[in-house]
């Protein structure tokens, strides 16, 4: 009967977290709007942080519940996940479409988000306060500066600006009454503090049924199942042919999830004592770094180069639950 329940559990937490997410950015469309908020703005930074929610949400609650393994490997194996499963899937389902800006920008960024997790964790077996301030600083900056640079006329395409503020009128749909936007955002925030802990108190529980590490339930499990919005997102964008959000989905999540998340969580309570190995580091890395040469050829990510990630993704998976 308890394993029928925490599989329960699991399944009503995807569900919040999904659900949880959505309401709060409808609600929170809305209430910017009514404060005169430019749809870009919005787009850029409301819209944008919406999929990283649930494992914001996530690995907040399993650092401050004593599961730093969690916490953290939620984070390494979201990015990992976001790479290798979502962009290789939807490679697979059509070649995505490169934009030059992006692959300038943005891909940069996200690989040295990269790079200076795998230096702290390497140098202190976790995140600590004072790389949280860090990439917490470097994430406001890099947010101002992207705002800064999208508003000024001609810094970028105008198909960002269009993407960002249709992005806006997709999430906020009619406009709501005012009460009914606060109450979307409470109930949005409720919906995935409680998802978070439903979903843990599943994924746990089987960890230790199938004897498996919190490091490699957070890799796996609760990095898959966080990563629903961005799988989701970027699934329908490359079936409708919009390989500029089914990339810039994954390549801002992954920005988002290293510098906002662990800026956040290891601020309220370190993450000590970790036990991901280097080779789970090594993994997020390598993912960031072969987009590189991956995206460079003929600016589009092909069906080759899908499968690739692809079965780089199930062979890295396979390894960690054999190990």
């Amino acid at each position: 009967m308890s394993v029928a329940l925490n599989l329960l559990y699991g399944i009503l937490g995807v569900a919040a977290l999904y659900y949880g997410a959505e309401f709060l950015v409808k609600g929170g469309v809305s209430i910017a709007r009514k404060l005169n908020i430019s749809p870009l703005i919005i787009g850029l930074t409301l819209v944008a942080a919406a999929t990283s929610a649930p494992e914001l949400v996530v690995s907040i609650n399993a650092a401050l519940t004593g599961n730093p393994d969690i916490s953290l490997g939620n984070v390494v194996g979201s990015n990992i996940c976001n790479i290798a499963l979502i962009l290789g899937l939807c490679a697979v389902i059509t070649p995505l479409k490169v934009d030059r800006q992006l692959f300038r920008v943005d891909v940069p960024m996200m690989l040295l988000s990269a790079v200076l997790l795998v230096v702290f964790y390497l140098a202190t077996d976790g995140v600590g306060r004072l790389p949280a301030a860090i990439f917490l600083g470097i994430f406001i900056c890099y947010t101002l500066w992207n705002i800064r640079q999208t508003r000024r006329s001609g810094a970028v395409s105008a198909e960002i600006v269009r993407e960002a503020e249709a992005a806006v009128e997709s999430e906020g749909g009619k406009e709501l009454h005012s009460l009914l936007a606060v109450l979307l955002v409470l109930l949005g925030l409720g919906l995935l503090v409680g998802g978070a802990k439903l979903f843990l108190i599943g994924a746990v529980f089987f960890a230790r049924l199938m004897n498996v590490s919190d490091a490699v339930i957070g890799l796996t499990v609760v990095a898959v199942g966080t990563s629903l919005p961005e799988l989701a997102t970027s699934a329908v964008a490359a079936i409708k042919g919009e390989s500029d959000i089914a990339i810039g989905n994954v390549v801002g999540s992954n920005i988002f999830n290293i510098l906002l998340i662990l800026g956040i969580a290891p601020l309220i309570t370190p993450l000590r004592n970790v036990t991901l190995s280097p080779i789970d580091m090594g993994m997020m890395l390598f993912c960031s770094v072969i987009l590189l040469p991956f995206m460079r050829t003929g600016w589009k990510l092909s069906r080759p180069e899908g499968a690739f990630l692809l079965l780089a993704y199930f062979s890295y998976t396979a390894w960690l639950i054999a190990a």
